[in-house]
């Protein structure tokens, strides 16, 4: 194999920000015909001029990529986890609160994904509570995000374990479809259940129709 000893690599990356939002050095090193070690080395050096940000040994984020989004991290670093809790309610409009860190649960226990720009939890959620989610574009690739009464679920869930306050009042609750709302709770602890019952019955019931959008269902309904 030809190894490259030189290359533009500001020009490389303005490249590639076009279409890619994030940089995997093995993909350089393959694409660019380059040894693993130079593409590390070169990389260190644009992240020093601000074009590149290390995630971790292998990943960086390509600072010319304008529209970037911690959740592009998401298909790449943690394929088997979906955006939930905190952050898809706000992402929905159910609360008005901006996290200032991405939420995300995942059926194993994995690393917290932190960088100067990047803040990304993971909270890890038992196998027969992880579905519920579908898939959504950036635009440089796609995430899975929870639908919203399983974003709802997953939060009352974890504040329950954890013995946390069910503060609700500023939620706006009065769109979520309560017929799947109601039938995923079923699939939750009986105090979970219980307690979407008890809020459902201090919230108005909205005239919309529910959006005919498909999410991973739970296991036994899934066809």
């Amino acid at each position: 194999m030809v190894v490259r000893t030189h290359m533009d690599w500001s020009k490389a990356i303005a490249s590639e920000s076009k279409t890619r939002a994030i940089i995997q050095a093995q993909d350089y090193a393959r694409k660019y015909k380059l040894s693993i070690r130079s593409v590390h080395a070169a990389l260190k050096r644009q992240e020093t001029k601000g074009l590149v940000e290390r995630v971790s040994n292998k990943i960086y984020i390509n600072k010319l990529a304008k529209e970037f989004s911690q959740r592009d991290l998401l298909s790449v670093l943690r394929p088997d986890s979906y955006v939930s809790l905190e952050s898809a309610l706000s992402e929905y409009g159910v609360t008005s609160q901006i996290p200032r860190v991405l939420t995300c649960v995942s059926p194993k226990y994995v690393r917290n994904i932190k960088s100067q720009t990047v803040n990304i939890s993971f909270r890890k959620l038992k196998r027969d509570l992880f579905w519920g989610f579908g898939q959504k574009k950036t635009r440089y690739g796609t995430y899975n995000l929870a639908a919203p009464e399983k974003a709802l679920l997953d939060w009352i869930y974890f504040r329950r374990t954890e013995n946390l306050p069910l503060d609700v009042d500023e939620f706006v609750l009065s769109e979520l479809d309560r017929t799947q709302l109601l039938e995923y709770a079923k699939r939750y602890p009986a105090s979970v259940e219980n307690e979407i019952v008890r809020i459902l019955a201090h919230t108005p019931r909205s005239n919309k129709q529910p959006k005919d959008v498909r999410y991973l269902a739970p296991p036994h309904v899934q066809g």
